[in-house]
């Protein structure tokens, strides 16, 4: 589809599907070249270079579309795992790897292009199985890793080509994948191998308590509005479901609500919110948020504890407590945004359900939350109206 026509909550599976396509073009164009040459210009740096072409070309292309899919609800976005998974996956990479190196060393073997056949269908498979144990959570990281893999793949085309322009903007398109996979991994607390082979978005098990009944707090709007009127400061956390909903607009009316009051509002941004990096930035931007009401993770952490009422808006794993607090949690160890802290805490999400990490969230059955549930565009239309009503 035309860029116009995908929503932003689209984005990520569109800007995979763009990968992909590209990354397979550069996988064929090698492919042709390796039997359109002579076989005296297939020297080891050019058949190497064809190599690391078509590997690089054909995983990226169906993990982009494995991940497109997963994006897109098309499959299950949970991590899909067996044992002894990370030996399956190196074994066929390993495999790929080592033909590759043999064929380079020894361009014109007698069953050379039968091993180059083997490494484009190693390649292919390696792709998917690459994917299936990557979960929703990790998705944005992985996207941009693969963006990584096919400017490289972009690279060898161009020395395939002897084509310069190629080069440079393939290096550009690797390095801008691999630093932003880099800063992604930072703000999660995490690498990339934990990233690639630790199954992020893993269902956590429940722990055995005998079947322990929690209890949560249903707000109604008009009690969420009078807790946002009695405030000074509140603090706005968004996410995710506030993508799905297209609530921006109606956050921008609560907003102007709120300060006409003389209410101190701030936005806490975490960097890996939503589905891609900057993701609420844009959201926000389009409904004109002032950008210096955007605050940023850990600045916003600071002042947690002075904040009135924290209200979530379609977030769930970047205010997961478990993150700090429990060493089983998938989660544990990636840095959140601390609303624990704060007086009053106001959860607007749709159900009790699990984020994309599928970790229950401790915070839906603490006694200072209340759970104002429903579709966030129409929920915050309703605290609008709420507001509006009071003088």
């Amino acid at each position: 589809l035309p860029l116009a026509q995908v929503p932003i909550t689209a984005v990520p599976q569109r800007t995979a599907l763009s990968h992909a396509f590209g990354a397979l073009a550069a996988a064929l164009v090698g492919t042709a070249k390796y039997f359109v040459f002579a076989p005296h210009e297939l020297t080891h740096f050019v058949t190497g270079a064809i190599v690391f072409e078509v590997l690089l070309g054909f995983l990226t292309f169906t993990g982009s579309i494995m991940a497109a899919l997963k994006l897109q609800g098309v499959i299950s976005g949970r991590p899909i795992t067996y044992p002894g998974q990370n030996i399956v996956n190196l074994s066929v990479l390993g495999a790929a790897v080592v033909l590759g190196g043999v064929l380079a060393f020894n361009p014109t073997a007698p069953a050379a292009d039968a091993m180059f056949i083997a490494i484009a269908v190693l390649s292919v498979i390696f792709g998917i199985f690459l994917i299936l144990p990557i979960g929703g959570a990790d998705m944005p990281t992985v996207i941009s890793l693969l963006n990584a893999y096919a400017g490289l793949s972009a690279v060898a085309m161009g020395f395939v080509l002897n084509n310069p322009l190629l080069i440079i903007a393939g290096a550009l398109d690797g390095a801008s994948g691999l630093i932003l996979s880099v800063i992604m991994c930072k703000a999660m607390n995490r690498s990339f191998a934990n990233v690639l082979f630790g199954a992020f978005g893993q269902t956590a098990k429940a722990s055995a308590t005998g079947g322990e009944e929690k209890n949560h707090r249903v707000a109604t709007p008009e009690d969420a509005a009078e807790y946002l009127r009695n405030a000074q400061s509140v603090v706005i956390v968004p996410g995710y479901g506030l993508a799905v909903a297209q609530a921006q607009h109606k956050v921008r009316e609560l907003f102007d609500q709120l300060t006409k009051r003389g209410i101190s509002v701030k936005f806490a941004i975490h960097p890996v919110a939503g589905r891609m990096p900057g993701h609420m930035n844009v959201l926000l931007a389009e409904a004109d948020i002032p950008y210096d009401n955007l605050i940023e993770m850990d600045e916003i952490n600071s002042e947690m504890a002075q904040v009135d009422v924290a209200l979530v808006i379609g977030a769930n794993d970047v205010v997961n407590p478990a993150a700090k607090s429990n060493p089983g949690s998938p989660i544990f160890g990636m840095p959140i945004i601390e609303i624990e802290k704060a007086k009053q805490i106001i959860f607007m999400k749709r159900g009790l359900a699990t984020g994309f990490a599928g970790v229950e969230n401790d915070l839906f059955f603490n006694p200072k939350t209340l759970m104002l549930l429903g579709s966030a565009k129409e929920t915050v239309g309703q605290l609008v109206n709420e507001i509006k009503q009071t003088a």
